[in-house]
């Protein structure tokens, strides 16, 4: 069964960073493009970056390019999201999502999710 559980969210004034973890239970992870996206209190859930079975390939949403990194672990399983200079406008629970193939942006194209971290920044 494959499981994706997210940590390392929380609250952070504006300014500060988070990192956020997501531990994925695929028996084939470093075959996986995984990704990263964020549903804030009554808007969608939209896309925040994604990272290639090899880390090659990597696509940030407009708003957190040149702020946030991701970046892959495939011997330990994990994907990260590095969130520096928080905005309060980032506050979302964020979610880890994998899929096999090529690195898309589309939330539909991703097979598996996990349960979400919550990230608040306070003004």
């Amino acid at each position: 069964q494959v499981q994706l559980v997210e940590s390392g969210g929380g609250l952070v004034q504006a300014g500060g960073s988070l990192r956020l973890s997501c531990a994925a239970s695929l028996r084939t992870f470093s075959s996986y493009t995984m990704g990263w996206f964020r549903q804030a209190p009554g808007k969608e859930r939209e896309f925040v970056a994604a990272i290639s079975w090899r880390g090659e390939v990597i696509y940030y949403a407009g708003p957190v390019k040149g702020r946030f990194t991701i970046s892959r672990d495939n011997a330990k399983n994990l994907v990260y999201l590095e969130m520096n200079s928080l905005k309060p406008e980032d506050t979302a629970v964020y979610y880890c999502a994998a899929r096999q193939g090529p690195v898309v942006v589309r939330m539909y194209e991703y097979n598996y999710w996990g349960q979400g971290t919550q990230v608040t920044v306070s003004s």
